[in-house]
């Protein structure tokens, strides 16, 4: 069986992990994957292919950064001439990005079978270019990875037929397991910022809505550095952060580079408090049980807040975002947490499930 694999951000490259690994394991599967380039800076995607010891791609499409309409449109094209050429019997693709959107229009197009890792979230937002990329994704799969219980009844609720929804568990979480003790040994991430575990406030800025809009991300920047006077925070800058923000040195507010995935892990585990926008560091804050802020006004992965490790803040004005963050710094942690994202092996029942479409 020939799979078509795409990716092209770098939560994409984490998943893509485990999965290429378990596809390798059955011996039945031959994986072409595809690079299409959305992210390119070397910490956002070289850097996480080699600790994670992800083969080189077989094909890097180069496409880059620019609109949605442009990228999209490119990654179209060029993925398309992929496909033609290595013939697959099934497309597989993750997430929500512009490429996982592209990696769905062309097996549509060339009526290839399509596969969806992290089928059925949904934050009901479609103000959210991720929200749009999910649904249509989804409508035009043939076989739904799920992670959670929610993401299943949100696609029964669409009239998704059952019989081609998988409940799989979180391929991410099956990474945090693998790759976790590594990071423990291997990252020195902790040492060069001079700090402790548990004295810090990690936070990760990166959505579109909260980075474009000037007003937002001084608002957002504007709180960090009055929590900075009280507790350090490390803030590793997504390049599209970094271009719009102009502001000044703040002591405590430590601004550094993206971090590669072990960097990352070791990072989130040893946090006192977790405040991001970004879907995948809110499940592995609570993968770490490190209580977490979620810098939106909702959540695709809404059972961590109906558990108590996620709580939402929209990040309205500077004074709301610092109230906020200070009530989280200061609260206790949730008693229990309740098991949501599988056994860690999700990858492995995706790559039977693979396996037996052929």
């Amino acid at each position: 069986m020939k799979v078509l694999s795409v990716v092209g951000a770098r939560p994409q490259f984490v998943k893509a992990a485990v999965v290429s690994q378990a596809l390798r394991h059955t011996g039945a599967v031959q994986e072409i994957l595809v690079h299409t380039g959305q992210h390119y800076d070397r910490n956002m995607s070289q850097l996480f292919f080699d600790e994670l010891g992800i083969a080189a791609a077989d094909h890097h499409l180069g496409v880059g950064s620019g609109s949605h309409g442009a990228q999209t449109g490119a990654m179209l094209e060029r993925l398309e001439g992929v496909a033609l050429a290595t013939k697959p019997d099934c497309v597989l693709t993750y997430g929500d990005t512009n490429s996982t959107l592209a990696a769905a229009l062309v097996a549509a197009k060339l009526v290839l079978p399509l596969a969806h890792v992290e089928a059925g979230l949904r934050s009901f937002n479609r103000a959210m270019p991720e929200e749009v990329n999910r649904i249509v994704t989804d409508r035009l799969s043939q076989l739904l990875f799920a992670p959670t219980r929610i993401a299943v009844d949100n696609l029964a609720r669409e009239g998704v037929p059952p019989e081609a929804v998988r409940l799989t568990g979180d391929v991410m979480y099956d990474a945090t397991l693998r790759f976790g003790e590594r990071a423990a040994r291997q990252s020195r991430i902790l040492e060069r910022l001079g700090l402790a575990p548990g004295s810090y406030v990690l936070a990760t800025i990166h959505r579109a809505e909260n980075t474009d809009e000037g007003a937002r991300l001084t608002a957002l920047m504007t709180a960090f550095e009055r929590l900075a006077e009280e507790v350090a925070i490390v803030f590793p800058m997504h390049p599209r952060t970094r271009a719009r923000y102009s502001g000044e040195v703040v002591r405590g507010l430590h601004l550094i580079e993206p971090a590669g995935y072990l960097d990352m892990l070791e990072l989130e585990r040893n946090a006192r408090l977790i405040a991001t926008d970004s879907g995948g560091v809110q499940k592995e804050a609570f993968f770490h049980r490190v209580p977490c802020v979620t810098l939106r006004s909702e959540t695709e992965w809404v059972e961590l807040v109906e558990a108590g490790w996620n709580r939402l803040l929209p990040p309205s004005d500077a004074g709301q975002i610092h109230r906020g963050l200070r009530e989280a710094l200061h609260a206790p942690k949730p008693v229990t947490a309740p098991d949501l994202y599988g056994d860690g092996d999700a990858s492995g029942r995706i790559a039977e499930a693979l396996v037996a479409m052929s």
